[in-house]
């Protein structure tokens, strides 16, 4: 399986304008080649095939003297800019044509030098791992990277980024094998909420931190600075840092948080059950900054990548399930509830319930059956992509490090 292992890096004034560079190039040929099959499809003409754009946007326009401080930069980011627009494109033809499962996937757009996040990748050909534990990345120099943990295989390709925060990161994706743990006979349902952010099927309540709502009272402070500044000034570009990096802090606790509690119940339970949330649509409503800062999207998919990684089985139920309506206890439907009721008792065979602990054990019923109608691969098998955050590692864990010959030998090596 695939897994996505990120490090801080801390470049040079020097480096720093270099990346600068590599990220403007990297803009301005995706744009380009965006251009160029919009204005292909508007007049009529077929679709631009990805050698002859390459040729075009790039080769071409090199010797041009509008473009010909794109050779200032390593040919590979410009390469990889252009593939992206590739998969862009793929996905949203796969997506209109029906081959493409899930949300539909919108056409690509054009990217801004505004953007609060910019990147580059390169293969393998375009940077590589020093021994004095430096990264190499052609016509930057050698980054200087702060190996938080140990790559477990060597990587095939690097992610540079630059956050909203001006801090650089260092994105490599690895293939790994499973770590299996071993087997429990544990199962749990977990019924995602607000008031507590999880309730296990056994009747364990996990209140939601709420670290956006904590720092509301900061952020309003730093936000009317932030509005009081000219347009355009050095004051009103320092306060916009200050209110991205209060942000910042804010997103990197949830994440921590989000990693520390589904560890916690991947170990201990052989088989989680979710119910498959319409977290877009709950967006929408009068709750959207409470649904926003309690995370339930990054937090399953934790779940499930942590799941196939360690040989635990995970599970979705259809959303449309009306497990606040089903007594656990007998099976009896006994109706829609308004959101007040919190506790209730049932009709037919006397049980008392609490509303949340009712419908986690409804899940876990449920995603018992999904499971056993299911083939016996369901949940287990199957590729699985790197996830868009890092991956989380067991701090008790040492995985031999390759190609970072700084780390070797050390065996106090720290998770971030």
């Amino acid at each position: 399986m695939q897994l996505r292992y990120n490090f801080r890096a801390y470049p040079t004034p020097g480096q720093a304008h270099s990346l600068a560079r590599a990220f403007g190039c990297a803009r301005v040929v995706f744009n380009d080649g965006l251009s160029a099959r919009r204005e292909a499809h508007a007049d009529g003409l077929p679709y631009i095939k990805d050698t002859d754009l390459q040729k075009q946007v790039i080769t071409a326009a090199k010797r041009t003297e509008e473009r010909a401080w794109l050779g200032e930069v390593s040919s590979v980011v410009l390469v990889q800019s252009l593939r992206d627009l590739h998969t862009a494109y793929r996905n949203f033809f796969s997506s209109v044509t029906g081959k493409r499962k899930g949300p539909k996937v919108a056409p690509p757009r054009f990217k801004s030098k505004r953007d609060n996040k910019q990147s580059v990748r390169l293969t393998a050909n375009g940077f590589s791992l020093r021994d004095n534990g430096k990264l190499y990345v052609a016509k930057v120099g050698d980054l200087a990277v702060r190996w938080s943990r140990q790559l477990p295989s060597t990587p095939t390709s690097v992610t540079v980024t630059k956050d909203a925060t001006d801090r650089y990161w260092v994105s490599f994706v690895v293939e790994t094998d499973p770590d299996i743990l071993p087997e429990t006979t544990a199962e749990t349902g977990i019924d995602l909420g607000l008031a507590h952010f999880a309730v296990l099927a056994d009747g364990r309540k996990v209140d939601s931190p709420r670290f956006l709502r904590r720092a509301e009272k900061k952020l309003k402070r730093m936000q009317k600075a932030l509005s009081r500044c000219a347009k355009g000034s050095n004051n009103r570009a320092k306060a916009r840092k200050k209110v991205a990096r209060q942000h910042a802090r804010v997103a990197d606790k949830r994440r921590d948080w989000h990693h520390k509690l589904s560890t916690s119940i991947i170990r201990d339970t052989q088989a989680v059950y979710v119910e498959d949330l319409s977290v877009k649509g709950l967006a929408r409503t009068n709750l959207a900054k409470s649904v926003q800062d309690a995370g339930w999207s990054q937090f399953v998919t934790m779940l499930e990548y942590k799941a196939l990684k360690h040989g635990r089985h995970f599970g979705r139920i259809g959303r449309f399930e009306p497990t606040s309506q089903v007594c656990s206890a007998c099976g009896t439907k006994d109706g829609p509830k308004p959101l007040h009721v919190r506790e209730w008792t049932c009709g037919d065979c006397g049980s008392a319930h609490n509303r949340d602990v009712n419908a986690a054990r409804n899940i876990l019923a449920a995603g018992r059956a999904d499971r056993r109608n299911a083939s016996q691969s369901a949940g287990k098998t199957g590729p699985v992509p790197a996830q868009r955050v890092e991956a989380g590692t067991h701090r008790d864990r040492h995985v031999p490090v390759v190609g970072i010959p700084v780390l070797q030998g050390r065996e106090d090596v720290k998770n971030p």
